[in-house]
């Protein structure tokens, strides 16, 4: 199950940071492993969204990156992915745009629309108007 963030603001940013070193072996090899729904998954998983230290937050935005950029079939991604994480890919999605990188830009782009048709107008208002659980 997706968790936006299970007590980010009372955890140490040192105990976030090596949590999500832990899970960025599991994505790579389930990346090699061409598994990349299970990969963002994981990625996804217990995000770092109530912390404000800015260094777990792009911890964690890089495995999303890695696990995002490493298919190619969104189709599949998003038709294996459960609904449960919707809003918070949503969120990485905006911050992959936030990067100016026109391949991110691109792949971010692609996925945002066959995501807001799948879950709809209110996955988007939803991760707009949130601004605790930030990523």
């Amino acid at each position: 199950m997706a968790d936006e963030g299970d007590g980010g603001t009372s955890e140490p940013s040192e105990e976030i940071l090596s949590r999500i070193e832990q899970k960025s072996h599991l994505v790579e090899r389930l990346i090699s492993q061409s598994k990349f729904t299970d990969a963002l998954k994981l990625a996804l998983e217990n995000a770092p969204t109530r912390t404000r230290d800015e260094r777990c937050k792009s911890a964690n935005w890089i495995l999303v990156h890695r696990a995002l950029m490493a298919t190619r079939d969104l189709e599949l991604l998003l038709s294996t992915l459960e609904p449960e994480y919707d809003d918070i890919l949503m969120k990485y999605l905006y911050r992959g745009l936030a990067t100016g990188d026109r391949p991110t830009c691109d792949q971010c782009l692609r996925l945002h629309e066959k995501l807001t048709e799948r879950a709809g107008m209110g996955c988007i208002i939803r991760v707009l108007s949130d601004r605790w659980n930030l990523v």
